[in-house]
C-alpha cells in the first residue's frame, strides 16, 4: 500500500530495451505474435512497421484476412494474441514487476467488502426499446426491426434474435444469473436494462462518488439489485488497474453462475492496460468457476469479415450512386468515395477502422474480440457488434462527432445511448438463453446478430467517406 492509501500494484506496459514503457512497442509485438500463428509474412510486416501510430491500420486488417485462410485459423490467432498480451504486460509491486497471473495469485493489498442496493420497482416483463422519444413494443417494435433490416442498419439475424426475446418475455428474468458489469457506469453497458427486468447486477467501476450516486439512484428506482465492492470506509467501487487481486477475490466470493461482462473504457493508452487487467481477471475467475460465461461488445469501427449478402447490397448501392457522388470521386482524383468491396466477395472485408481512434483503442477492442473467440469454444460467449452511438467519448472528439452528425448521408444510422444499450442488452439475453456453439470460422460467429448501424452495407469505404460526412455534419456537431 502506498502512503496515500492507494494500492501499490498497477498494471502497466512492459519496458522496452531502453527502459521505456511503450504502447506502440507492445501493439507491434502482440499483433506480430498473433499473426505468426497463421501468416508468418504478415507477422514480419507488423514487427517491422516503422510508424505504428500511422501504420497500424493494415496490420489489424491482416488479422482478419489471415483468419479466413483455413478453418480454425481465427481461433489460433486469437489464442496467440491473448497469450502474448498475458506474457508481456506487467504489474508493479514492492517485490518487483509481476506477470498478470502472478499478480492475481498475490494477497490483495486491501480486501473488499460488499454494498447492496435493492430496488423497489416492479419488474418489466415485456420487451420494449426506447427510440427517438418513444418506447417501442409489440407491433411498433417489429416495424422498427423491419425498417432497420430494410435500410441495412442491422443484420437480419439481429432482428430475429430480438423477435425471439420479445416472443419469450420470461427470458428477461435473469434471476438464475449473476451479471458482472465491469465498467458499471458505461453508457453502452446493460446495467439499466437488467436492473429494470429485476435482475442482479454485480457492478465494478472506479470509486468515484458521482458515478456511484447515479448507479445507486438507477438501482433504487428499478426492480433489481445492485451489488458493488467497497474498500474500507471509502466510496463504493474499485480500480481494476490497482485493485486487481482484491476484485478477483471479491468476485469469487459471490454465489451463483457468473456472467463476466467487459464494458470498460479508458481514454488513450490506458485503455490497453485496463483491458488486459479485465482479461486476466476473466481468465482467473473462469479457472475457478468454469461455468462462468463471458460478455462483451465489439465496436463497429473495426475490421470484420461480412456475409456475401452484405457485399451484394453495398455493391448495388455503389452502382446506383448519385451523379454528385460520381463527380466527387473524379474531383478527388479517385481518392474519395471508393467502393467498400470488390464484386462477388464472400466473405467481404468491411474495414471501418477510424484513424482518429488510434492503435491503442484498436488493440483494446481486439483483445476483447479474441477473448470472445477463445471463450466460445469453452463456455457461453455473449458477443455482439454494437451500433455507432453518440457516447460521451465520441462527442468529445470533434471530428468523430461531426462525422457521426453527417453519417446519414451515406446510409449510416447513429444510435442514442439508451437505444443502443437496451438493444445490446436484449441480444445479451438471447445469447444467454440460446447459446451458440463455436463454428469452424470465427468470422461467421462474429457476424451473427450484428447491429453495425449500416457500416457493413454502405457503398463506400469509411475512410474515403468519413471526411465528407464530417464536413456536412460539422455545423450540427458545433451546436
Amino acid at each position: 500500500m502506498n502512503s496515500d492509501g492507494t494500492p501499490a500494484h498497477q498494471v502497466v506496459f512492459p519496458r522496452t530495451p531502453d527502459g521505456r514503457r511503450s504502447s506502440s512497442a507492445l501493439g507491434r509485438a502482440v499483433l506480430a505474435d498473433a499473426l505468426r500463428a497463421a501468416d508468418p509474412a504478415a507477422a514480419e510486416a507488423a514487427e517491422r512497421e516503422p510508424d505504428w501510430r500511422r501504420g497500424y491500420l493494415r496490420h489489424f486488417r491482416a488479422l482478419v484476412e489471415a483468419g479466413l485462410g483455413t478453418d480454425g485459423a481465427g481461433y489460433d490467432i486469437a489464442a496467440a494474441g491473448l497469450a502474448s498480451v498475458h506474457a508481456r504486460m506487467r504489474v508493479t509491486s514492492d517485490a518487483g514487476e509481476l506477470t498478470l497471473a502472478e499478480s492475481l495469485r498475490a494477497e490483495p493489498d486491501r480486501p473488499l467488502s460488499t454494498v447492496t442496493v435493492t430496488g423497489s420497482g416492479t419488474p418489466e416483463r415485456e420487451v420494449s426499446l426506447p427510440y427517438r422519444g418513444d418506447l417501442l413494443r409489440g407491433d411498433a417494435l417489429h416495424r422498427r426491426l423491419d425498417a432497420w433490416v430494410a435500410a441495412g442498419t442491422i443484420e437480419p439475424s439481429c432482428a430475429e434474435a430480438v423477435r425471439q426475446v420479445a416472443a419469450n418475455p420470461d427470458w428477461l428474468d435473469l434471476s438464475d444469473q449473476q451479471l458482472v458489469v465491469l465498467g458499471a457506469g458505461a453508457e453502452m453497458g446493460p446495467l439499466p436494462a437488467v436492473l429494470g427486468w429485476g435482475g442482479t447486477v454485480v457492478g465494478v467501476d472506479l470509486p468515484r462518488p458521482a458515478v456511484w450516486a447515479r448507479l445507486a439512484e438507477t438501482a433504487e428506482k428499478s426492480a433489481g439489485r445492485l451489488i458493488c465492492p467497497v474498500a474500507g470506509t471509502g466510496p463504493a467501487g474499485a480500480d481494476l488497474l490497482g485493485d486487481l487481486p482484491a476484485v478477483a477475490q471479491w468476485l469469487l466470493g459471490i454465489d451463483g453462475r457468473l456472467v463476466l461482462g467487459n464494458y470498460v473504457y479508458a481514454p488513450g493508452a490506458s485503455y490497453v492496460p485496463l483491458t488486459a487487467a479485465v482479461d486476466a481477471l476473466t481468465t482467473h475467475v473462469r479457472a475457478a468457476r468454469p461455468d462462468a460465461a463471458v460478455a462483451m461488445l465489439a465496436t463497429p469501427t473495426d475490421v470484420f469479415a461480412v456475409p456475401g449478402a452484405a457485399v451484394a447490397e453495398s455493391r448495388s448501392r455503389y452502382r446506383g450512386r448519385s451523379g454528385p457522388a460520381r463527380t466527387g470521386r473524379v474531383l478527388s482524383g479517385g481518392r474519395m468515395l471508393l467502393p467498400q468491396y470488390p464484386d462477388d466477395a464472400d466473405p467481404g472485408i468491411s474495414d471501418n477502422l477510424v484513424p482518429q481512434q488510434g492503435p491503442n483503442y484498436a488493440l483494446a477492442k481486439r483483445i476483447q474480440r479474441w477473448r470472445a473467440t477463445v471463450a466460445r469454444r469453452e463456455t457461453v460467449a455473449c458477443f455482439g457488434v454494437a451500433p455507432p452511438t453518440r457516447t460521451r467519448s465520441v462527442v468529445n472528439n470533434r471530428l468523430l462527432a461531426a462525422a457521426y452528425a453527417g453519417a446519414h448521408l451515406f446510409g449510416v444510422e447513429i444510435f442514442a445511448p439508451v437505444t443502443a444499450n437496451t438493444l445490446m442488452a436484449l441480444l445479451l439475453v438471447h445469447a444467454l438463453r440460446n447459446p451458440r456453439a463455436a463454428g469452424p470460422a470465427v468470422w461467421r460467429d462474429e457476424a451473427f446478430a450484428a447491429a453495425h448501424g449500416g457500416l457493413w452495407r454502405m457503398p463506400y469505404q469509411i475512410r474515403t467517406s468519413l471526411p465528407l460526412a464530417a464536413v456536412r455534419g460539422l455545423p450540427a456537431a458545433l451546436r
